[in-house]
């Protein structure tokens, strides 16, 4: 007879532990943990007298052998198109036959509005069903005629019980299905409430069970929690498929579509959307709608170029830097590192010469766009000097580049893209790593556009004086 033993498990972050403690040792929340009796396995006494199948009980068929690398078919796996092709960019080119996804995002961020969207393109052929736990199905006819969603492959579920869900993607067998949200899924054989770590895994296991037995495609939504991470347990980001986070502010329009997770894909694209009031729209050419509105012959703003796996897109980089009246200037930073930022701040004021100490300082990378990439560091540092200097930067100037400790402008990825990018978008000048002429393919004439290769920091702002 197996005996039970009581477990202590994190509702933050899943951690396990043999007793109770007031701070969880993983995650540092406090009352965190909660009690659960687990069932022990019961010892398999036969596998320890023999390794046969005889002794196991086990009988292996030719699907369960193993298989040599070299007779394993490398087709491509079939993709179904969601009919957004940025959506379809950080996917790898569509939905998988058969894959988890889990799809996450801040409250009202424009998750479910996604998923309605999809189900209108792929509804004109293929049957899919909308599992809600959240919204009762009325609230969610509401939603569909604002997005002019009617398809007729579209049935709703309006249930949280996982046993019932499971039954009906059995019985029905639709080629796509769309759960929302699995922090509202639950399983009645466990007394822990929905959202609960034990809920989240139990049910996404279940589900997962029966998805890939079927090979249904299948979009789980969760709910993410004050730090922006996928609320319950770690696990449940190891069992899916892929993890995608919608990002932005929630009092500007654009969205952005990141990929954190993708076995049939790269992590490096990302998707970027505009929030109208039918619904979210692409936009195929970010950099174009990051650089409208930018201000003309004004101080403290420059353009950066980032990228976003292997699309390059231009962003307005501004600065600003006023007279402080505290003993501590401030230093604020949207959408940059602001670790990074007072770096910079300190490498202008030891090798260029340029003093912030008695100055707040603040950096917005407008449009909600982060920027992580080292590479975004000069336009940055041209921004805080042009704002301390009131030097008008020209709207025709690009510039990029990593800056290290002692002043130097080090080589960045992808300069071509770069340039390129700018070219097109009519930048007549771009300030770059003096080593990054060595990667060009062409000569520096040939991209219609003018070169300034400068190796320090100080020579860049020297080439907008």
């Amino acid at each position: 007879m197996a005996k039970a033993r009581n477990v202590y498990v994190c509702s933050e972050c899943g951690y396990e532990s043999g007793k109770w403690y007031g701070k969880c040792p993983s995650c540092g929340e406090w009352n965190t943990l909660e009690e659960q009796v687990r069932e022990a396995a019961p010892a398999a006494s036969g596998l320890r007298r023999s390794g046969t199948a005889a002794a196991t009980g086990v009988t292996l068929a030719a699907s369960d052998l193993p298989v040599a690398i070299r007779d394993i078919s490398t087709a491509s796996e079939p993709r179904y198109s969601t009919g957004m092709g940025e959506l379809d960019r950080v996917l790898g080119g569509g939905i998988v036959k058969g894959s988890l996804i889990l799809l996450g995002g801040d409250p009202g961020i424009g998750k479910s509005t996604i998923l309605l969207q999809i189900c209108e393109f792929m509804g004109r052929d293929k049957k899919i069903l909308y599992v809600s736990g959240e919204e009762s199905r009325r609230q969610l006819k509401l939603r569909a005629i604002r997005l002019g969603v009617n398809s007729e492959n579209l049935y709703v579920l309006a249930e949280t019980d996982v046993e019932r869900v499971i039954e009906n993607i059995r019985v029905m067998k639709p080629d796509m299905v769309m759960i929302d949200s699995i922090q509202t899924m639950c399983l009645k054989d466990l007394s822990s409430s929905p959202g609960s770590v034990v809920q989240v895994r139990e049910c996404t296991n279940a589900i997962m069970r029966t998805i890939k037995a079927l090979e249904i495609p299948t979009v789980l939504v969760g709910h993410v929690n004050k730090d922006g991470a996928i609320a319950g347990p770690k696990v449940l980001e190891h069992v899916v498929d892929a993890v995608l986070y919608i990002e932005g502010d929630r009092h500007l329009s654009y969205r952005i579509l990141r990929a954190v997770k993708n076995r049939y894909g790269s992590t490096n694209e990302i998707g970027v959307f505009d929030m109208q009031d039918n619904g979210l729209r692409e936009v195929e050419n970010p950099s174009m709608m990051l650089l409208s509105g930018r201000p003309v012959n004004v101080s403290g703003t420059c353009v950066a170029c980032t990228m976003e796996g292997t699309r390059p897109i231009l962003a307005e980089v501004q600065g600003l830097a006023a007279s402080s009246g505290f003993g501590n200037p401030r230093r604020m930073s949207t959408g940059f590192d602001i670790s990074r930022m007072n770096l910079i701040i300190a490498v202008l004021e030891k090798r260029s010469g340029y003093f912030f100490a008695n100055m707040d300082t603040y950096i917005n990378i407008v449009g909600g766009l982060k920027l992580y990439e080292p590479a975004a560091d000069l336009a940055v540092a041209i921004a805080l000097v042009s704002s301390l200097k009131d030097l008008c930067v020209g709207e025709d100037v690009i510039a990029f580049g990593e800056i290290g400790l002692a002043g130097e402008l080090r080589a960045v990825n992808h300069a071509e893209a770069r340039i390129r990018e700018a070219a097109r978008l009519g930048f007549k000048r771009c300030i770059l790593p003096y080593h990054n002429l060595k990667t060009l393919s062409l000569s520096p004439q040939e991209y219609g556009i003018q070169l300034y290769a400068v190796k320090s920091v100080r020579q860049a702002i020297e080439v907008l004086s």
